[in-house]
């Protein structure tokens, strides 16, 4: 999204780029979507799953831009399952919630 600064790096908190708008972010404040060894893909809510990740923010701007342009799905190499669009729904839809 337009307009968001670039976050300062603190203490070992490591910068991400949203694959949705490709702004950078802290990593604990972005969604990471990790390639799993036998296809697909899921969400890693730990951070610390092995593998293949990209990170998208929680807002649904972002998250619909990943799916239009299908970034998220060239970042991980394999196709998202549509159970995996729905989830990520969610979670921005629970951050927006007042």
């Amino acid at each position: 999204m337009p307009g968001r600064e670039r976050p300062a790096r603190r203490g070992g908190v490591g910068i991400r780029t949203c694959v949705g708008c490709r702004t950078e972010g802290d990593k604990k404040a972005l969604i990471r979507v990790v390639r799993r060894p036998g296809g697909g893909a899921t969400i890693d809510s730990s951070g610390r799953a092995t593998g293949r990740g990209a990170y998208l923010h929680a807002d649904g701007a972002c998250v619909e831009s990943a799916r239009k342009k299908r970034s998220l799905d060239r970042a991980l190499r394999t196709t998202i399952q549509p159970e995996v669009w729905v989830e990520l729904d969610g979670h921005a839809r629970s951050s927006s919630a007042p």
